[in-house]
């Protein structure tokens, strides 16, 4: 009988044949293969290691088989086939009202225990946090975990995804620190009365530009469009962002944007801009930092 090491090994092989995209969770074959055969088998996403000689049964292969047969036929995304993603070790609920989360925000958000990459530029004072264009929420969650006093206010113009952001604040017991609002950017937030500015700004919003969304693979384009197609330059959404920032951030408060391979169309955007760019694992130029100071080279 075939052992999961084996099975993943056979699993990882057949993705690879098939010349899928991988990047929502997973950035190689191997990866994506196990964590398939891990959710399909009901085991812990972590476990391999400890599982790798359990036998796989000649029904559990079969119900392998159809999924992986998914995988390949749909080219959907793992995470739309599995129902949840995994995002700085926390799980997250997604379906395909939403893009998988995957924003690097998350890994200066998550690092913020005393040495964590915003530290820096926020103070003990920091209250009011907003995550503009929140998906499935997940970045609303890892701030709220990763500061205890703090409030965000969480918004998207797509009322499905604000659906599923709810099932996250759920999920992890955030109600009564994170409200949701539907809405367009800074509508969002003035529907709601002018509340007052925010400490932290946070927005992972759709940057793609025009030929690199003609370009992208089936697995990419079988997420909301919406949520990330920014226009010719990928600057359609950032560039309102901006314009209407000043009056939203507090006088001493930060941005943190991602514009993920767009750095040089937000230069030619935005030239007199003064930027930080932010380490993360892709490198410093994907995720910005923008004080409140810095606006005023904005005209």
């Amino acid at each position: 009988m075939t052992t999961l090491t084996e099975a993943v090994h056979a699993a990882a092989a057949r993705l690879e044949a098939a010349g899928l995209a991988f990047g929502h969770g997973t950035t190689n074959a191997h990866d994506e293969a196990a964590w398939l055969l891990l959710w399909r088998l009901g085991l812990p996403l972590d476990a391999l290691d400890e599982h790798a000689a359990r036998p796989v049964a000649p029904a559990e292969q079969a119900q392998i088989d159809a999924l992986l047969a998914e995988r390949i036929a749909t080219r959907k995304p793992a995470a739309y086939l599995t129902g949840e993603a995994w995002l700085q070790g926390v799980p997250f609920t997604v379906d395909e009202r939403v893009i998988v989360p995957r924003s690097l925000i998350a890994e200066l958000v998550a690092d913020a225990d005393g040495s964590g990459a915003l530290d820096a530029w926020l103070s003990p004072e920091t209250r009011r946090v907003l995550d503009l264009c929140t998906g499935n929420g997940s970045l609303a969650v890892l701030a709220a975990m990763a500061w205890p006093d703090v409030e965000v206010l969480a918004t998207d113009l797509s009322a499905d995804a604000l659906a599923v952001a709810a099932l996250n604040v759920q999920r992890h017991g955030l109600e009564a620190r994170i409200r949701l609002a539907p809405g367009d950017g800074w509508a969002a937030v003035d529907a709601l009365g002018g509340p007052e500015p925010f400490d932290l700004v946070l927005c992972n919003p759709p940057y793609v530009n025009a030929r690199s969304m003609a370009a992208l693979p089936a697995e990419y384009r079988a997420e909301p469009a919406i949520s990330l197609a920014g226009g010719a330059d990928g600057m359609d959404f950032i560039r309102p962002l901006l314009a209407g920032l000043k009056p939203h951030l507090a006088r001493d408060g930060v941005l943190v944007l991602e514009i993920g391979h767009e750095i040089e169309h937000f230069h030619r955007a935005f030239p007199r801009l003064p930027i930080v760019g932010l380490p993360t694992s892709a490198g410093d130029e994907q995720v910005l930092l923008i004080e409140a100071s810095a606006l005023e080279f904005l005209t």
